[in-house]
């Protein structure tokens, strides 16, 4: 795997960093993203900084368009927006090679089974990202906080024939990557990590960003405790209708770990769900609180506190597309 080609698809904060760590450790990566961070980047190289370490990283190959592409890619780690899992998958329908592998690094659920049904099962992979990273300035990525190991693994429930191979593709890839000096680790089964990230996304991600606090300011007020706590009792039970082998034996035991290692590790990081309102109008709430009303209701349950946040969440994100439009006149 060391001398296949790597392709980073939605090189945003942390899609360059990990593109900028492989390409540092010998691998060939090209980053496809936004043309102002890319043209930063092709003039004086990407800029690293923060709790990685800082380092400036030279001859990365760089696109702002997947028509400028024309390799095949034994890797490509998916770092787009989940809103724009679809029309990236087919931008780079042809882009993968047949024994290659996609990995969906990306926040929320549903994007390995979008990925699977434009690539095939055989060839997806999910990861779990939980740092947190900025662009302060186009060719320049920070990162904030390093909260766990980058995690990559498959969703053997979605793909049980493949799971083998794709476990040992998994190991592989964590490998390289923790080789690069981002800590990572293989998981047998991705979708128990993936939730576990759920959960403390849909408790801090939407009242984060509307509210413009920081995480441990959401925990700490006594009047929004109780809102983060309904939002993880809801997605647990959501989890746990769906036979999701979360490593905790009930609620209250994930929120020790929350409220006792994550958000102290998280305490001053603000959601990108808040840069992404404010900058788009435009978040990734449908994969995560949504999801979980979609799945509850599907289920015969209730989730009347996601329901809210992604009504709130869907609310802002119309009335800042009504002031982005009036700003651009």
């Amino acid at each position: 795997m060391s001398d296949t080609p790597i392709l980073i698809a939605g090189a945003g904060a942390i899609g360059s960093i990990v593109g900028g760590m492989l390409h540092l450790a010998g691998h060939d990566v090209t980053l496809l993203g936004r043309r102002a961070h890319m043209g930063a980047i092709a003039r004086s190289g990407l800029r690293i900084t923060g709790l990685l370490g800082e380092r400036t990283v030279r001859g990365l190959k760089v696109a702002n368009d997947p028509a400028q592409l024309n390799n095949r890619y034994g890797v490509i780690l998916c770092a787009a927006k989940s809103y724009d899992t679809d029309s990236i998958a087919d931008a780079l329908a042809d882009k993968l090679a047949d024994d290659g592998a996609i990995v969906s690094m990306q926040n929320g659920l549903g994007n390995i089974e979008s990925l699977s049904g434009r690539f095939g099962a055989r060839r997806v992979l999910g990861a779990r990202v939980i740092f947190g990273a900025e662009i302060p300035a186009p060719g320049h990525s920070h990162v904030t906080v390093f909260a766990q190991p980058l995690a990559v693994g498959p969703a053997p429930a979605l793909h049980r024939e493949h799971t083998a191979r794709l476990a040992a593709r998994a190991r592989n890839l964590a490998a390289m990557i923790d080789a690069a000096g981002i800590p990572t680790v293989a998981a047998d089964d991705i979708m128990p990590v993936i939730w576990t990230k759920l959960l403390y996304n849909v408790a801090l991600n939407p009242l984060g960003a509307l509210l413009r606090l920081h995480y441990g300011a959401l925990a700490g007020d006594p009047d929004l405790r109780p809102i983060l706590d309904s939002a993880i009792d809801e997605a647990f039970a959501v989890a746990r209708a769906l036979e999701v082998a979360l490593p905790f034996a009930d609620a209250d035991a994930y929120r020790q770990l929350f409220y006792g290692q994550l958000i102290p590790t998280t305490f001053d990081h603000r959601p990108t769900m808040m840069h992404d309102l404010q900058v788009r109008g435009r978040t990734e709430i449908g994969t995560l609180n949504g999801k979980v009303v979609e799945l509850a209701e599907r289920l015969g349950l209730d989730a009347p506190t996601n329901r809210m946040l992604t009504r709130m969440i869907r609310a802002a994100e119309r009335a800042r597309q009504v002031a982005l439009r009036e700003e651009q006149r």
